[in-house]
């Protein structure tokens, strides 16, 4: 019930409406193209660009786009990991030169970068509801041969900043079947990083919170933090690892294994992979070790992965694996539940780089 009234109140800032920004944004394509609107954001090599007369965004290929021209805030971030918030504008460049963008902070600071190391560039705003980004998961599967029902559902949602960003996300997933136990599994995260001074490091924290039928798991907790670093940051490729410590306690069902809740100390190795293609593919993949120190031999591994083709506009078709693994389980109980599942995505917000996951 516990687990249920958290995903309910994580739901509800997915649900909240998102303020509409004025229609005065100015791009110029190569070809002399001219288009006002609003830009929702860069990801990977795709401009996501809105016009007031069209009822779907567009996706626009970053490297045709010559000139860009906005009064509105954005965050963005650039292949060695800096980051940067302000206004956005074409640098004048003489001799026709490769485009620079032009960012003004609110304090009116003007920095140039080159276009080709920019590799997001996101919506922000003073207003705290527009600064959120995110998307949720769906699917459902019916058999009436034996009365089979699965459903899951997902989601995150991220608030991101000029040099840090926090996120919560949700995964949940039912599976019913006629003459057997209904199988359960809901997962909370909560995660946070904050950018180092030196380019290509950050330090991190996680919080999650598992239940899990199949694997007898009435609460798991689990907190750690460390320090990270960027292994490849471009428009198509992002992967970063984090390496630290981290402490998790299980709670067994009492009426499955009569023990009292485990603690364990552990160091902590976690990854993210995520790759992007120009309107079309978006694979991400999160995974976490725990190699236990309290207990030594015993490793906990979890892991969450999606894969999502663009169908139109925010929405996309999506297959997710989810996956949670512990080499020493007590009482005879399995060491592993996992699964996968198809269905819908829709995103929201300006950074469509955020997928709807949730991390390990």
């Amino acid at each position: 019930m516990k687990i249920r009234t958290i995903i309910l109140f994580l739901v509800l800032p997915l649900a909240a409406p998102l303020l509409a920004r004025e229609s005065t944004d100015v791009i110029v394509m190569n070809n002399g193209d001219r288009l006002t609107g609003t830009v929702k954001g860069l990801d990977g090599d795709t401009l996501y660009f809105s016009l007031p007369y069209a009822v779907e965004t567009i996706s626009i290929d970053w490297s045709k786009v010559v000139r860009l021209e906005s009064q509105q805030l954005f965050i963005i971030k650039t292949k060695d990991g800096s980051s940067y918030s302000g206004t956005v504008n074409t640098a004048v460049m003489p001799n026709g030169g490769p485009m620079k963008l032009q960012v003004v902070d609110t304090m009116g600071k003007e920095t140039v970068l080159d276009s080709g190391q920019i590799v997001q560039v996101g919506q922000t705003s003073e207003s705290f509801l527009k600064r959120f980004t995110g998307g949720t998961d769906f699917g459902l599967n019916y058999s009436k041969g034996n009365q089979t029902t699965q459903y899951n559902f997902s989601g995150l949602a991220a608030y991101p900043r000029e040099r840090w960003v926090a996120q919560a996300g949700f995964n949940s997933v039912l599976s019913s079947s006629s003459g057997a136990t209904v199988s359960t599994r809901n997962q909370v995260t909560l995660t946070a990083f904050h950018l180092l001074p030196w380019n290509h490091y950050f330090y991190g924290g996680l919080g999650s919170f598992l239940q899990s039928a199949e694997q007898g798991i009435d609460r798991q907790t689990t907190f750690g933090g460390g320090i990270g670093r960027y292994l490849r940051n471009t428009n198509r490729t992002v992967i970063s690892v984090l390496g630290g410590f981290a402490w998790q306690g299980t709670a067994y069902r009492q009426e499955t294994v009569p023990i009292g809740t485990q603690n364990v100390a552990a160091a902590l190795i976690a990854a993210n992979v995520g790759l992007f293609r120009f309107n079309k593919t978006n694979l991400n993949v999160n995974a976490v070790l725990l190699p236990a120190l309290s207990e030594p031999g015993r490793v906990y591994f979890n892991t969450n992965a999606s894969y999502r083709i663009k169908i139109t506009g925010n929405l996309s078709w999506n297959i997710s694996f989810y996956g949670s693994w512990d080499n020493r389980p007590p009482g005879g109980l399995p060491g592993s539940d996992y699964g996968t599942s198809t269905g819908l995505s829709w995103t929201f917000g300006s950074s469509l780089r955020t997928a709807p996951r949730a991390a390990p």
